[in-house]
């Protein structure tokens, strides 16, 4: 027995001894030193629109601007011999900007989070003042991050986008008229002058088809043609970007244009966004039968012959069918106006061209706190109710496929200059805001998706990143940098930290 007990007092010991050399004393982990490849960032230059600007909330602040997706980049690029980057801060985190002291209609102060959705930021706060003016207190520059948010490709070629005489045309950007040289600088002239040896030239395009966008396709925001000369076309202007950043070798990465309709500023407020109990969908229902009638007649009359076929020649059944209006208990599609059925207002001038919306439809987000108010404070004129919804607040399907067709070109032209020039890296905007939209992507623990709020790389504007989604675009850029260049920043562990950037900004941010 006393030899058993050596024999398991021997074994108890060994089994400790390895226990601590296996598990007490781990092993560290070295990663390799960070190298550059063949890329040089000793003077990085970032060129671009909103998500280069670090636009977020609907507003460009002081906070953002530090979360930019460039300025992430440049700590990295720092390591190995970056230079200080350079932005045109704003003077606080308010966000919006003024002229000579007023207010410019259309930039205002950021959104914030209010419990149930974004509100601006004035209705938790109070008033506040605007203090970034871009006539009176304008930045000193140059600035490697020229990213100008709502630029369109052309404009990036443009000499008079800077210039305060053209606000009145609205020909000119007063973000740019804030960090421009000269009234007469372009905002690829103030980047090239600075000599950059590594540049960035992100989301251009996005804001060419943008516009039209949440505009609603009502015309007043049109969509960049492919065709046309550079400062008129996107492919050839384009080019001419790229062109001119890559003179003399120098190396770049460029992004192509996302889906933009699958951002949350156009997937969050659903198209049956009216709730109703019985008897008020009977009264609406009465309300229209008129209407209902009407269009029935109309189409009676033409089949009879009493009414010329060339008055409505497309007119038929299935389009009465579309065009009646009808609301039950419950959830209820809001009315719109859809400039795509036959107008009818000519045989009968009550027969406007409304029609109820249907899932394949698109609203905009702002139309959220519209879809309910009255019209001059009549509660028998409610909107998206009795009284339809402009163009403006609709992206109908006939305007969803005139984005992807241009999406679709504009990222061929992109491909093409991407592949035949070996001095630019592609970073896939598209793909990879379709995996948010899907999917999701993971980054660092946290499953980052394209919901409004919610999601954690959207901001309140749901059209623009918020800090982490910037720093998960950041870090796509060094794989798409590591894989061209042949540097080693993710190998290295040179990348940005999901943990280190917030999801959104307090209203207490001064």
């Amino acid at each position: 027995m006393n030899t058993r007990y050596i024999f398991l007092l021997l074994l108890l010991i060994g089994f400790f001894s390895c226990n601590e050399e296996d598990t007490i004393l781990p092993k560290e982990v070295v990663l390799p030193e960070l190298t550059s490849g063949s890329a040089d960032f000793s003077k990085y230059v970032a060129v671009g629109a909103s998500f280069t600007a670090g636009f977020t909330d609907n507003a460009l602040f002081k906070a953002a601007q530090q979360n930019s997706f460039p300025n992430i980049l440049s700590k990295e690029f720092a390591k190995i011999g970056g230079t200080a980057f350079t932005q045109p801060l704003t003077n606080d985190n308010y966000g919006g900007l003024a002229a000579g002291g007023s207010r410019i209609p259309g930039f205002e102060p950021r959104l914030v989070f209010g419990g149930a959705g974004p509100v601006a930021l004035e209705t938790v706060i109070g008033p506040i003042t605007v203090s970034t003016d871009i006539l009176t207190n304008k930045p000193t520059g140059p600035f490697t991050n020229m990213g100008v948010p709502g630029a369109k490709s052309f404009h990036l070629l443009f000499n008079g986008y800077g210039n305060p005489a053209n606000l009145a045309t609205q020909t000119a950007n007063p973000y740019f008229i804030r960090m421009a040289s000269s009234p007469t600088a372009t905002i690829l002239g103030d980047a090239m002058v600075q000599k950059p040896t590594f540049f960035t030239l992100s989301e251009i395009g996005g804001n060419d088809v943008l516009g039209f966008a949440v505009s609603g396709g009502d015309g007043t925001n049109t969509i960049t043609p492919s065709a046309g000369p550079p400062g008129v076309g996107f492919d050839q202007t384009f080019a001419t970007l790229v062109t001119t950043l890559t003179a003399g070798g120098v190396k770049g990465v460029v992004t192509n244009v996302p889906y933009i309709t699958d951002l949350p500023h156009f997937t969050t407020v659903p198209y049956n966004a009216v709730p109703l109990d019985a008897a008020t969908a009977a009264q609406l229902n009465a309300a229209f039968a008129a209407y209902n009638a009407g269009l029935q007649n109309v189409l009676n009359g033409i089949n009879a012959g009493l009414i010329p076929a060339a008055a409505a020649p497309n007119f038929n059944q299935a389009e009465v069918d579309k065009r009646k209006v009808n609301f039950v208990a419950g959830k209820n599609a809001v009315l719109i106006l859809d400039e795509t059925l036959s107008n009818l207002t000519g045989i009968n001038a009550a027969l406007t061209n409304m029609r109820q919306a249907t899932a394949a439809d698109l609203l905009v987000l702002p139309s959220m706190s519209f879809i309910g108010t009255t019209v001059g404070g009549n509660p028998q004129l409610i909107n998206g109710v009795s009284v339809p919804l402009a163009d403006k607040w609709v992206l109908l399907p006939s305007e969803q496929v005139e984005i992807k067709a241009a999406t679709d070109a504009y990222n061929a032209s992109i491909a093409a200059v991407a592949s035949s020039n070996p001095n630019i890296a592609l970073v896939d905007l598209n793909g990879i805001l379709t995996q948010l939209a899907t999917t999701g992507v993971k980054f660092n623990g946290f499953t980052l998706k394209a919901n409004l709020v919610t999601g954690g790389a959207i901001g309140l504007d749901g059209i623009h990143l918020n800090a982490r989604g910037y720093a998960y675009m950041a870090n796509k850029f060094l794989e798409a940098i590591d894989a061209k260049f042949g540097s080693n920043f993710v190998a290295s562990g040179s990348i940005a930290k999901a943990a280190d950037y917030p999801t959104n900004y307090s209203p207490a941010l001064k």
